[in-house]
């Protein structure tokens, strides 16, 4: 749960940037949003949660 919120704030606060620089349009940023709305009703919903999940453990297991 703790990574998802994360995930969710750095991507929140990612688009942001973008926004502001003109790197992402509003129209850009609502279409992406609508698909992850989207891929989260679909069957694919679990794979995807599964590899962030796997993913976060291999950077939380990286020791400098």
């Amino acid at each position: 749960m703790v990574v998802s919120i994360s995930l969710v704030l750095l991507l929140l606060f990612l688009a942001a940037v973008f926004l502001r620089n003109g790197g992402l349009k509003l129209s850009h940023a609502i279409v992406c949003a609508m698909l992850g709305f989207l891929l989260a009703s679909t069957s694919m919903a679990p794979t995807i949660h599964e590899g962030i999940a796997a993913t976060a453990d291999v950077v939380s297991g990286l020791h400098p």
